[in-house]
């Protein structure tokens, strides 16, 4: 055995060749990146044959990779990373996922997949047990997931299969087509689902019988015991398992931050319709969760009356569909908002950047930037509930106008004339989260720094860190931020902040742990974390130790990115953000300040040794992080 905690293979595929081989790293490999995004990122950088790739190209390579305690019973560890370059952005394709997949690979033999070419024909992959093939799946293209996954199961005669796979939406390379497992769990944002349509890859389905060895399973246990006993008196755990993320829609509303109409307003008239209360009222069947996970905060909803008839198969909203279906679209009807959310799971898309391209769309055709002979008769106004489902149909399937939009906002800008431009939301051309930075200052930084575009869980948020006895400041005393920092503030503490938490967050998503299980968004201390890694390794490490591979991340990220062409210009945010809130209680409050905003990016690059002049890390911190084979000599 290689050591515990991995299983030290990694299976290559090149389906150009139909050809599958298997890599053996050695322990020192698992320890410098971990896992997830840090043996995902070290693939495609090692691997890519052109230095600038084409997103939906062959030589795009393409990553599957758990996180390091994933699978091995470590509570809230269920994630996994999958990287490419992204078809959506032209930069780093990165998301994460839980559910059950992660785990069975592990559990299957391998720590990651590694895919490189393009099938003859649609195919997917079968891996179980150590031993890997490649499958004919010219029957399962077309097919929404649900019947896809029905039929893999059936055809491989095992109701365990977790399958990993694309909708008709990756199939038609849209450019924010996602990746499912379970068809509730998904690796959303930066349309990598299209990097498997591409590669005419529909599913990679797993199944694995043996256990992922770990050094002390009854340390390992303890600390799931504890999470499970403790997780219902902490009181941001406690509200994800009763209201899940859903909650946010009525305290985003109440705080005058609550995307309305296109980011026009803050607080929406009907969003106590769309909230979580009304959700558990009428539509919640249960609470459902990922492996080892007791908090289970995900949502499983269903409709069997009426017109809107919904599958509890397809799991529920997050927060992030409904502000971006709902509020965001003007529209309050929450039964529709679920078949909205269960179309986009059945078609395989990301409902952040469908809402937010719909909106945007509404918000050129308002302003009479468009009209009905582009968008195929369909009156876009806010509010407009009837063309809600047909447009999510049309992006799926690209039919006519849907055609357009399945190019994303950035994209349909160029088609829709310089004057919708200034109503773009999105940051290297990945729309905007559910979220707002005028309220949570940290949160622009994230934006406009993420190395996969906009995106909320680059580092942590802002209020955590607001008053001495906040989540933030208690539970990361330990690793540098033991001060309270205002949420709206940008000096040179906010700055320390998120770069400090941006290793963090890299940390979980290589760990392959959920934030809603850990600080500081939920209830298990860091203490507790470092504990886990060791009882699953057996190394004697620390927290110096796991920072710096999160370092080491982001600056492999960093590099990918400059190697595609980008710059610190691109490191931006929309002029939104820099403008005066409207509507609710923080009406007229004003936005960012564009200089100070422009200098806390400057002082990001500086604390994390990234050249300010050219966008990449300085040879000094590559060799600082044994990342000596990406200086270019």
């Amino acid at each position: 055995m290689v050591g515990y905690g991995f299983r030290g293979k990694i299976l290559l595929v090149d389906l150009t060749k139909a050809e599958i081989l298997v890599e053996k790293p050695g322990e020192e490999f698992y320890r410098g990146y971990l896992g997830g995004p840090g043996i995902g990122l070290y693939y495609l950088l090692r691997r890519s044959n052109k230095r600038v790739i084409d997103p939906l190209g062959p030589e795009n390579i393409l990553v599957f990779a758990p996180g390091l305690l994933a699978g091995t019973g470590a509570p809230c560890a269920p994630r996994y990373t999958v990287v490419a370059k992204s078809p959506l952005t032209g930069a780093l394709g990165k998301s994460e996922a839980g559910g059950w997949w992660g785990p069975e690979l592990k559990r299957a033999g391998f720590d990651a997949v590694v895919i490189k070419g393009r099938a003859a024909r649609p195919v997917y992959l079968w891996i179980k047990d150590g031993e890997a093939e490649i499958r004919d799946a010219s029957h399962l293209w077309g097919l929404e997931t649900g019947e896809a996954q029905e039929k893999i199961r059936w055809e491989l005669g095992d109701e365990k299969v977790q399958v990993a796979q694309i909708g008709p939406a990756g199939e038609r390379l849209v450019r924010f087509a996602n990746i499912c497992n379970n068809l509730a769990h998904f690796n959303g944002r930066n349309g990598l689902g299209a990097v498997m349509g591409a590669k005419n890859l529909r599913a990679i389905a797993v199944r694995g019988t043996r256990s992922v060895e770990v050094k002390d399973r009854e340390a390992v246990a303890g600390i799931l015991r504890w999470v499970a006993e403790n997780y219902r008196n902490h009181p941001l755990s406690a509200a994800l398992h009763e209201h899940g993320t859903p909650l946010g829609i009525t305290t985003n509303n109440a705080g005058g931050c609550l995307p309305t109409n296109h980011w026009e307003m803050g607080c929406f008239a009907r969003a106590e319709d769309i909230g979580s209360e009304k959700l558990i009222e009428k539509y919640l069947v249960k609470r459902g969760g990922c492996f080892a996970c007791p908090i289970r905060c995900k949502r499983v909803v269903e409709i069997q009356e009426g017109d809107l008839r919904v599958d509890s198969r397809y799991g529920g909203p997050e927060y992030e569909a409904l502000a971006a279906l709902g509020s965001n679209c003007g529209i309050g009807n929450l039964a529709l908002l679920l078949k909205a959310n269960e179309l986009c799971n059945r078609y395989g898309l990301d409902t952040i950047s469908v809402g937010m391209t719909i909106s945007f769309a509404m918000k050129c055709y308002e302003e009479g930037i468009i009209d009905q002979s582009l968008t195929d008769g369909l009156e876009l106004r806010f509010g407009r509930e009837e063309v809600l489902l047909p447009l999510i149909e049309k992006i799926a399937r690209r039919e006519g106008f849907g055609n357009l939009l399945a190019e994303g906002s950035r994209a349909a800008a160029a088609r829709f004339g310089r004057q919708s431009e200034k109503y773009l939301l999105e940051v290297k051309g990945q729309e905007v989260p559910m979220h707002d930075p005028r309220v949570k200052s940290g949160l622009g930084l994230q934006f406009a720094l993420a190395v996969n575009g906009a995106d909320h869980w680059f580092a942590q948020h802002d209020p955590f860190f607001t008053a001495r006895d906040s989540f933030g400041v208690r539970g990361m005393a330990s690793i540098g931020l033991g001060e309270p920092v205002g949420a709206t503030d940008l000096d040179h503490r906010k700055v320390r902040q998120v770069l400090y938490t941006s290793y963090l967050n890299g940390v979980y998503d290589m760990l392959g742990v959920c934030v809603f299980g850990y600080v500081a968004r939920s209830v298990t201390p860091l203490d507790k974390l470092l504990a886990l890694v060791e009882a699953v390794t057996g190394w004697q490490t620390s927290w110096w130790e796991l920072l710096k591979a999160g370092e080491r991340m982001l600056a492999m990220a960093k590099e990918f990115n400059a190697r595609q062409g980008f710059t610190v210009a691109d490191d931006r945010l929309p002029e939104k953000f820099f403008s005066p809130l409207k509507g609710g209680p923080r009406d007229g409050e004003p936005g960012l300040d564009p200089g100070r905003f422009a200098a806390a990016v400057r002082l990001f690059y500086e604390m994390a040794g990234w050249d300010p002049g050219t966008g990449r890390p300085t040879a000094a911190k590559l060799y600082e992080l044994d990342l000596d084979w990406l200086v270019e000599k």
